[in-house]
């Protein structure tokens, strides 16, 4: 793993309006993001994970601070940060292959070559025997990996995921935790991913990042540095979940003050 960062986030602040007041979601971020790296962020809802996740990717501006990505400023979405949804986003009229294919046809690509690649990272999420298949001809567990597939295929420098395994059942959910760090591996993409599930966090990243709330800011950072796949029942692992764990009552315990007179 390359310790130069890929992403570079420094002194970041976001504020929404509402009803005619600004609220504060995100405050005095900090933090760098290695090549290959993968980062869970981790935190309740509404702690301004999937905004931090968006001003990474381009969607949405700082009010202060800047985020980099190689160096250069992001001030807008780019094929080299491609984000991943919940809803996986598959067009239901075009096949499992022409979903793939989409975000490579206003490339310089021949229609050959764009099949070529469409094939290879299917076949890299084990769906290269579902080519002429629609999306409501797939099971919840397939359209995520040909959203995957798709993301991919562009083949960004980082994958943003937003909750990507939150709809799916515990066993597809393993399923596709096991499949990311195979493809995750392979490809040597970076993968920033927010959730709220403290074991996934664990499995899967490299680095947990915990935030607080009200507003969001990070916490702490924890380094997961034991082999992978994990063993969900391991020390280890265990070690991590009480760790986090703890660290989430330290967050939203309120110490009680006692005067003695």
């Amino acid at each position: 793993m390359n310790d130069v960062p890929v992403i570079q986030i420094g002194n970041l602040h976001k504020s929404y309006e509402n009803k005619g007041k600004s609220e504060q979601v995100l405050k005095d971020i900090n933090l760098n993001i290695r090549k290959g790296e993968t980062i869970a962020i981790l935190g309740k809802s509404g702690c301004g994970k999937s905004t931090l996740l968006n001003l990474i990717g381009g969607f949405l501006t700082t009010d202060t601070g800047q985020i980099h990505f190689k160096g250069e400023e992001v001030t807008k979405p780019g094929r080299k940060i491609v984000m991943l949804f919940q809803d996986y986003g598959l067009l239901p009229w075009r096949t499992v292959l022409k979903n793939v294919e989409l975000g490579l046809e206003n490339t310089d690509l021949s229609s050959d070559q764009r099949r070529e690649k469409a094939l290879y990272y299917l076949n890299m999420v084990g769906l290269d025997d579902r080519l002429d298949r629609f999306p409501s001809q797939l099971s919840g567990g397939m359209q995520q990996r040909v959203a995957i597939a798709r993301a991919l295929a562009i083949e960004p420098d980082v994958l943003l995921m937003d909750e990507p395994f939150g709809a799916l059942d515990t066993f597809t959910r393993y399923f596709l935790q096991d499949e990311l760090l195979k493809i995750q591996k392979q490809a040597e993409t970076t993968v920033i991913l927010v959730t709220h599930d403290i074991d996934e966090s664990i499995y899967l990243a490299d680095r947990v990042v915990i935030m607080g709330s009200n507003p969001g800011q990070i916490i702490r950072e924890v380094p997961i540095d034991t082999y992978k796949p994990r063993d969900r029942s391991g020390d280890d692992f265990q070690h991590f979940r009480k760790l986090i764990l703890n660290e989430f009552e330290l967050i939203h315990s309120k110490p009680s003050i006692e005067f003695n007179i």
